[in-house]
């Protein structure tokens, strides 16, 4: 199929990125936590909060955009340089803008008097940081659209090891707060070079120079509507944060933030995927072959499902062990608040893949007011559950809209014309997790050490889980198959004959 040639191979470049930028966050994290204190993190999530709330209206008109046209690779001599060209000038034009509106609020005090006074310097600094994340996410967004899915793997990496290893360096010099933004500019910047190195490397100076004339209509109606959606979708995990800063303090915000980390590391798998879907899907789409969509959406919300509720149900049941270990004594009573967020963070990952394919048929408007409806919910939970439960409301309230998500996209996925539950299976899946469950809990219960049960519970129930799906037709044989070959023999012989056993028996 069109747009989706070696998906699997072009996914393992995504997600073997994602893998080791998620190793350096989990090793990273607790290091910072621990540097800044609670008090400290509290501060420096809602910063990231505000950076990620204020980029939405900046970088959401060039990187969904820029992505999804140059991945459509039209038959057409200059387009690529065209849309290219197109999508510079807005960002940039935008990012100027944005960047002065920033400077003159923080040069008039009110980061200080809506949090605490330290957060005008820290504000400050945010300036360059939309600046260079501007370039950045242009730059690596085209190179998706290019379908250079093993180049953009690494760039990921390197931001973020480039932003941990700067910022705790700056941390440890005394810095703070600061240090750690400071660290996200200068990684930012060294990503935004290389990215736009690659992407005029795969142009015609002659062409982007002098481009031929685009469809500007379509795209800027793509660009306003997409700026709608990431605002919303995004207000979806920073909302509560800003909300529990300014009616709490930085301590209960930085304890509900180490239980919302611990909950999102779930989403790297479905985050991969909902990248690498928006260009692949796209082409399919433009191609109009429905029935091809319908049955990936299926395959995919089925096993992205399988996966995050394997890592939810250990997750679970190691929740007061991981956070002591992880965070730090203190930590633990951001146990209650992250076993609550856990069902939602479940069906948002399912929600993840399909806004990407919605959002590849250009329908947008339809998918903006399914995600419209779900930051709905959870604005208005939070201010309700805010002020009453502290962060244990929080987590009630985004989890609730985290659902919302799934239930509102899924409709929005059946007025666009695909089915994504053709092939869910969810009788199968929960009885697979209720019996890998048993032996989980049972460990857990029986082994006393810390670390021993870190070590053993998650291989074993990986085991029991992968097993009993097969067993209960929650995942067939074949659909591991790739991944199985990818295990030296006589593993690879070894395990693909056990599964397949187990799913005859």
């Amino acid at each position: 199929m069109k747009g989706t040639e070696n998906l699997f191979r072009r996914f393992l470049s995504l997600v073997s990125a994602k893998v080791i930028a998620t190793g350096i966050a989990v090793l990273s994290t607790p290091v910072i936590v621990r540097l800044l204190g609670p008090s400290g993190y509290g501060d420096y999530a809602v910063l990231l909060s505000i950076f990620s709330l204020y980029m939405i209206p900046i970088s959401g008109t060039i990187t969904e955009g820029v992505q999804k046209f140059v991945g459509e690779g039209r038959n057409r001599d200059g387009w690529t340089e065209a849309v290219v060209r197109f999508y510079f000038l807005i960002g940039v034009g935008v990012v100027l803008v944005g960047a002065l509106i920033l400077l003159v609020v923080t040069l008039a005090g009110l980061p200080g008097r809506l949090f605490a006074p330290a957060f005008d310097r820290y504000v400050l600094l945010l300036v360059p940081f939309v600046i260079v994340s501007q370039i950045r996410a242009f730059g690596t967004h085209t190179v998706l659209g290019f379908g250079f899915e093993h180049l953009s793997g690494p760039l990921s990496v390197l931001k973020k090891f480039g932003t941990v290893a700067v910022g705790i360096a700056l941390v440890l010099a005394g810095h703070g707060v600061a240090g750690m933004l400071v660290g996200h500019v200068v990684a930012n910047l060294l990503v935004a070079v290389l990215a736009v190195t690659i992407v005029l490397r795969q142009l015609s100076l002659r062409t982007l120079l002098s481009p031929p004339a685009l469809p500007y209509r379509k795209l800027m109606s793509f660009n306003v509507v997409n700026v709608g959606l990431v605002l919303l979708g995004m207000s979806l995990y920073h909302v509560d944060l800003v909300m529990l800063r300014a009616l709490t303090d930085s301590q209960t915000t930085g304890f509900y933030k180490a239980a919302l980390a611990m909950a999102e590391y779930l989403w790297f798998v479905p985050i991969v995927v909902q990248q690498l879907l928006l260009h692949s899907t796209s082409a399919l789409w433009a191609d109009d072959e429905v029935d091809a969509i319908s049955e990936l959406s299926s395959r995919v919300t089925r096993q992205i499902l399988l996966l995050v509720v394997l890592l939810a149900v250990g997750l679970a049941t190691l929740a007061p062990r991981v956070m002591r270990l992880y965070y730090g004594a203190p930590f633990v009573v951001a146990t209650q608040p992250l076993l609550i967020l856990l069902p939602g963070t479940i069906a948002f990952a399912a929600a993840r893949p399909l806004k990407a394919i919605a959002q590849g048929s250009g329908q947008v408007l339809i998918l903006l007011a399914a995600i419209g409806a779900a930051a709905t919910v959870n604005i208005v939970m939070n201010a309700i559950l805010i002020p009453r439960y502290g962060m244990v409301g929080a987590a009630v309230a985004t989890s609730v809209g985290y659902s919302s998500m799934l239930a509102f996209t899924l409709l929005a996925a059946h007025r666009i014309g695909f089915n994504p539950l053709a092939d869910f299976r969810p009788g199968r899946i929960i009885l697979t997790a209720a019996v890998t469950a048993v032996p989980v809990l049972s460990l857990d219960y029986v082994i006393e050490s810390n670390l021993l049960a870190l070590t053993v519970v998650p291989p074993v129930g990986a085991l029991v889980y992968t097993v009993t799906a097969v067993a209960t037709g929650a995942l067939d044989p074949a659909e591991i198959r790739p991944v199985l070959d990818r295990l030296p023999d006589p593993i690879d012989d070894l395990l693909t004959r056990g599964l397949e056993y187990v799913a005859r028996s």
